[in-house]
C-alpha cells in the first residue's frame, strides 16, 4: 500500500517514520460526481505531507471537480458538492492513524 501513497515517492521507510514524528500527514480529498438523480462521493489517493507542507492548494483540483460536476444530482449533490469543498479546503481528511494502522481508511 505504502507505493501507492503520492508524496512519498523516493523516501525510505526511516525517512517516512521521521517524517511522521515531526508532523507528517496522510490525508485523501474528496469529490462529488452527480449525473441527475444520482450522486456519487468519492476519496482521491492518499497524499503524504511533510509537517507545515499546504494541503489545501493540493486539494483544489477535487474542489473544481465537485464544483463543476458534483451539484446537479438532488438531493444529495449540492449537499456533498459544500461539504467537499469545505472539508478540501481545510485541508482533506487526515488518514494517518489509519494508515500506520495499516487499516484502508474509510469515507465519511
Amino acid at each position: 500500500m505504502a507505493s501507492a501513497i503520492r508524496g512519498r515517492e523516493g523516501m525510505t521507510d526511516d525517512q517516512l517514520q521521521f517524517e511522521l514524528q515531526n508532523g507528517g500527514r496522510f490525508v485523501v480529498f474528496q469529490y462529488c460526481i452527480s449525473v441527475v438523480v444520482m450522486s456519487f462521493k468519492r476519496s482521491s489517493d492518499v497524499y503524504f505531507f511533510r509537517a507545515g507542507e499546504a494541503r489545501a492548494a493540493k486539494g483544489l483540483p477535487f474542489s473544481l471537480l465537485s464544483l463543476l460536476l458534483g451539484w446537479w444530482g438532488i438531493p444529495w449533490g449540492p449537499i456533498w458538492t459544500v461539504s467537499t469543498i469545505f472539508r478540501n479546503s481545510t485541508g482533506g481528511l487526515d488518514v494517518t492513524n489509519e494508515i500506520v494502522a495499516g487499516v484502508a481508511p474509510t469515507e465519511t
